[in-house]
């Protein structure tokens, strides 16, 4: 529980905050926004643990420390407003304004630019579950898609991931017909590459540097956060109750991966990381579709929650059958 002590202490110091905000409504709304948010990024926290258990505990503090004022204030505050700034040609003061005193007009300028936020996340997310899919591993979880013979002699080129991202990337675009789509979906690409470029030139015996792999969770995170974001206003117009209750989802999460780290989990759960990967598949997929057609995150949250059962059923088994 010790893990989790901060994440309470937020929780109680949010609510009291969301009660000043808008009485026992507001706590019930951030109540329900705390939920959406782990349960849609239960596998974030997954994959936060299978990187940050590589990275020394100073960097494993400031995920936390440093981190989570990124994510409550940056991730679910500042970064929407500068997307509906860039994509409303407004200034970031004018759309502060625009959220803080008409979150309707703010709401409808953010739903209108949602298309650019999917796809730009959709696409990282793609290359994060590519670049897991094609990498060597010893453990293997679906075995007919993991360990054939097609996927073993597409794993010998180091361009595969990279060519199956163009190769998405260039269907959405001719479905869509969209400049700015083809901007924001290789704008995700390039940042992905830039990352690994960067963690490749400061990394020391292929473990991500701190710095570099704080930025890599931290971008993660935000791709995370873009359907819960969007989600929270069916909930909520205030933007400061959706901070408050996606903040506090956000901590919690974070929590999670360091009792992940702590004690072993990925070590334990074997297929774990494996289902966290397809949930992120699941996700990236059903934000591209999310172009075309409104998905409930209903929906969204029981794809990544399916995929981390199944995954740690299968692991509880296999290490039963192991001792």
């Amino acid at each position: 529980m010790k893990y989790f002590y901060s994440s309470f202490i937020l929780t109680i110091l949010g609510l009291v905050a969301a009660y000043f905000l808008g009485g026992f409504v507001a706590v019930y709304i951030c109540i329900l926004l705390i939920i959406l948010e782990v349960s849609l990024s239960f596998d974030n926290a997954v994959v936060n643990a299978r990187i940050l258990r590589h990275m020394s505990q100073v960097w494993q503090r400031r995920f936390i420390i440093y981190g989570i004022p990124i994510a409550v204030f940056g991730m679910r505050f500042l970064f929407p407003i500068l997307i509906v700034s860039i994509a409303s040609d407004m200034g970031m003061l004018q759309t502060l304004n625009l959220a803080l005193n008409n979150p309707d007009e703010y709401h409808h300028a953010l739903h209108s630019n949602k298309n650019q936020i999917y796809i730009f996340g959709g696409g990282f997310l793609l290359m994060v579950f590519l670049s897991f899919f094609f990498e060597e591993k010893e453990t293997k979880w679906i075995r007919f898609l993991e360990d054939n013979h097609l996927i073993k002699t597409l794993s010998k080129s180091q361009n595969i991931t990279l060519f199956i991202a163009i190769l998405t990337g260039i269907i959405l675009i001719m479905l869509t017909q969209n400049s700015t789509y083809a901007i924001a979906y290789f704008s995700a690409i390039v940042l992905y590459l830039g990352l690994g470029m960067f963690d490749e030139i400061f990394n020391t015996s292929g473990i991500k540097s701190g710095i570099m792999g704080f930025l890599y969770l931290e971008i993660l995170d935000a791709s995370f956060s873009f359907d819960g974001v969007i989600g929270a206003f069916a909930m909520s117009q205030d933007i400061f109750i959706i901070m408050i209750g996606l903040g506090i989802g956000a901590m919690f999460v974070r929590s999670l991966t360091i009792y992940m780290v702590r004690k072993k989990i990925l070590e334990s759960f074997i297929y774990l990381e494996h289902g966290a990967h397809y949930a992120i598949l699941a996700l990236a997929v059903i934000m591209f579709i999310k172009i075309f057609y409104e998905v409930s995150e209903i929906i969204t949250g029981t794809a990544s929650m399916l995929f981390i059962a199944l995954a740690l059923i299968h692991s509880v088994l296999k290490r039963r059958n192991i001792d």
